[in-house]
């Protein structure tokens, strides 16, 4: 069977255009991102297959991110690589200022091929505040997070109870997990997913 990373290898490595849909190799849902991935490397030792930071340029089908360590990654997307901000999305949604996660296949000239590419995407935890049919005001670390509730994409998780828009359960006091969008340079947050213990 062939592997997801073994797809895009090949189509690079080979110039081919192989066309694979995205969700055929692998989820696009936020969670993936912080999910349980390859084998990490040994401590101390980076890992050559992820790159993190803020998009610089977006030059054709090619991401420059300046690290948080101050290091510039380039960033190939193909035809199979997953686009994720707040939900899927094209290539073209990626702007320069957005933060960037991206997993995939380090090539021999340095270039990440990327499987999966998640923009701006936060995972924050706190106690809400304040909410509003569509805004919730969370403390984080002491610090004011406005999560904005966005119609037909937002969906809150009580305890293992399935996905519902309905996030009229959410109480103030109350300590949950929000996925989301950062709206870049602020302290905003379009949710994609609140998760609440009860």
């Amino acid at each position: 069977m062939t592997t997801r990373r073994q797809m895009l290898r090949s189509a690079l490595l080979g110039g081919g255009a192989t066309v694979v849909a995205a969700t055929a190799m692998g989820s696009l849902g936020p969670e993936a991102a912080f999910a349980a991935g390859p084998a990490q490397p040994e401590p101390g030792v980076p890992d050559l297959d992820f790159a993190e930071g803020r998009i610089r340029t977006v030059k054709g089908n090619t991401l420059v991110v300046l690290g948080s360590n101050l290091v510039f990654h380039q960033i190939r997307v193909v035809d199979g690589t997953s686009l994720w901000k707040l939900g899927p999305v094209g290539f073209d949604a990626a702007r320069p200022g957005d933060g960037l996660y991206a997993r995939g296949v380090r090539m021999p000239d340095g270039m990440l091929a990327a499987e999966s590419v998640w923009l701006n995407i936060v995972n924050i935890k706190g106690h809400v505040r304040n909410i509003t049919s569509e805004k919730i005001h969370l403390d984080h670390n002491g610090k004011d997070v406005l999560c904005h509730v966005v119609s037909g994409t937002s969906v809150a998780v009580h305890s293992d109870a399935p996905p519902t828009a309905d996030l009229s359960l959410l109480r103030v006091g109350q300590h949950v997990q929000i996925l989301g969008a950062w709206r870049p340079d602020t302290n905003e947050v379009d949710i994609a997913t609140v998760f609440s213990p009860h």
